[in-house]
Formats: structure tokens, sequence, C-alpha cells
């Protein structure tokens, strides 16, 4: 075996070694990193007009950071204060009911609506309802979860503590990214290893995937929590703007999102008697909050990035699976990588 052979052994396996233990070192950060990247590259364009009037670096990536911190921090404290409020206020009226006997006032009356009559009639036909009590069973599971939160309090602090630090590490990932941004993507780009013309391609892709999920996907959010809160508004539910800031959270999960508040609405509506409430909550809900996601995220995400719907659609849920949260961009970013160098190597068998 010829020197540079064994030298060119050496320096790959030292390598391959070095970036494994580099993964080891940064794992536990990885998630923060992350979260920083997306974060800076959603805030950078902003960032760029404030280095205008602020030419200090140092200065106006902290100033910037703070901007951030401040808007992620304020509306997510007082969504989580506003839902703590809101579940113990639900909590107390589901208990009242029940032992009030309204809750079981209004089931009466929905067993006598024709269609959910003629279902619990065949319903009854096959399994026998009448050893069953639905209402102490109601209860006990409701005090059920009041005392697995009580008994979980540290693992919850515990949890909440891990968050808090987590967001700390994102915040100072940030500041830096924001101070040597364009240091370290010029560095980054020198370290792929293809072609000029073909890097470009690659980075042009990944910006518009990133651009595409992250803007669309709040464009799409804001639109449905808005429509949302107008629907709570005009139904007459109380903390509209709190439900339809829900619901711009929700929007961001692929698989229930909004429903997750104006299913259990509907619920509600029909469980007090207002029937026609209910009907109207459940079509808005399914014929227009719903319907924004189905039109309006392909158009953003699958016509810009010229990926197909349904390959998009698993590439998300999948990326959840596999990273959590991240997953919402990490899934269709590898996807984007895929498709790329399959698109590159196709060119190239072209060009021989």
């Amino acid at each position: 075996m010829k020197r540079d052979h064994i030298f060119l052994i050496f320096t790959l396996f030292f390598t391959f070694l070095s970036i494994y233990l580099l993964y080891i070192i940064l794992s536990p950060f990885l998630s923060s990193l992350i979260w920083a990247v997306l974060l800076a590259l959603v805030f950078y364009p902003l960032f760029g007009k404030l280095q205008r009037f602020i030419r200090k670096g140092v200065l106006s990536a902290l100033l910037m950071t703070l901007v951030v911190l401040f808007v992620i921090v304020l509306p997510f404290g007082l969504l989580i204060a506003s839902l703590a409020v809101e579940v113990v206020g639900v909590y107390d009226w589901v208990q009242k009911m029940i032992e009030t006997g309204q809750f079981q006032a209004y089931l009466e009356g929905l067993k006598r609506v024709p269609f959910l009559e003629w279902m619990l009639l065949r319903l009854n036909q096959s399994v026998d309802f009448s050893q069953t009590d639905p209402m102490s069973y109601l209860l006990k599971n409701l005090q059920q979860v009041s005392t697995f939160l009580f008994n979980h309090t540290t693992k919850i602090l515990k949890g909440l503590s891990t968050f808090v630090f987590g967001f700390f590490f994102t915040m100072l990932s940030l500041y830096y990214f924001f101070k040597d941004g364009n240091r370290l993507f010029e560095s980054l780009k020198k370290m792929i290893p293809v072609p000029s013309k073909e890097k470009e391609l690659l980075i042009h892709r990944f910006k518009d995937m990133v651009y595409a999920t992250i803007y669309g996907g709040i464009l799409i959010a804001l639109i449905q929590g808005i429509l949302g809160g107008l629907s709570f508004w005009g139904l007459g539910f109380s903390s509209p703007v709190f439900w339809g800031t829900g619901m711009v959270f929700l929007s961001f999960i692929p698989v229930g999102g909004t429903a997750l508040i104006w299913l259990p609405a509907s619920i509600f509506l029909f469980v007090q008697g207002a029937f026609l409430k209910g009907f109207i909550l459940l079509g808005l809900g399914v014929f227009v909050i719903s319907m924004v996601d189905n039109f309006l995220r392909p158009y953003f995400i699958s016509t810009r990035t010229k990926i197909h719907p349904l390959l998009l659609f698993f590439a998300v849920l999948g990326g959840i699976d596999a990273f959590g949260l991240i997953g919402l961009v990490a899934g269709p970013l590898i996807v984007t990588l895929f498709l790329t160098l399959v698109e590159i190597y196709i060119q190239g068998i072209k060009t021989e």
C-alpha cells in the first residue's frame, strides 16, 4: 500500500471520528442550536434593516436578540397563563354541572335528537348501556386528572426548568448567529464539497424550502387563528382572542391542528343544547378554518419548492416523529436535499 493511501485512510478515519465525537459533545444542545438557526433565518431580514441604523454588530445583534425574546416570550407566557385559568374554569364548570344535575339534563336532551336517538337505538341492540353511569365515570376521570397533575408537579417543574435552560441556550446561540451570521454562512459554503454551480443550486433550494415552510406556515397559522377567533367571537364564546391565539400555535401540527380547539368547542355547544351554534362552528371548522390549510399550504410550499404535496405531507409527519417539533422544517429539508442531489446527479449524467 502506498504511503499516500495510508495517509488518506488515516485522515478519513480521524475526520469521521472527530465528527462523531463532535456530535456527542453537541447532542445535548442540538435542539437549541437548530431552533436558533430557524429563528435567525426568520428574523435576519429585519436584522439587516436594523444594521442600517446601528452599525456596531455587537449592539445590533444584542438588540435583535432582545426583540426576538420579547416577541416569543410575551405571547407564549400570556397564552400559558390564560390556558391555566381556562382549564381550571372548565374543570370547575363541569364538576358543578354534574353535581347539580344540569349535565345529565343536557345529555337527556341530546338523546332526544332524532339522529342521535337512532344511533343510540342501534348501539343498544349490540351493547348494554344500562349498567354504566357516564356521569360518575366522567367526574371520576376529571378528578384523576387533577390528582395526576398534583402528584407530578415535580416532574412538570423539572420539565419546565429543562425548557428554560434550553431556551437560554437558544437565545445565546441566536445572538452569535446574528453577530457572525455572514461569516459562518460563507465558511459553511466553502465546506460543501460540490462545484460552484451545484453548490448555488443546493443553497437556493434550501433557502426556498426554509422560507416557504416558515413564512408560509406563519401566514397560514395567522389566517386560521384570525378566522377561529372571529368564529368564537361571533358565537358568543368568552376569550375569543385566547382561543384564536391557541389556534395559531396548533396550526403548525399537521394532524389535528386547529381542530383540537374548534371540535371540542362544537361538542361543548351540543352538550349545552345550542345545536344551531354547534353545527355552525362545526361547519366553519371543517369548511373554512381547515380548508385554509388544505389550499394555502400546498400553494406556499409545494409550488415554490416543487415537492409533491403527498411527499411533503409524509416528510412533515416523519420529521415530527423523528425529530419532534423541529421536524416541521427538518423533514422537508431532508427531502429537499435528497431531491436536489438526485437532480444534480441527473444533470451530471446528461452533460457527459
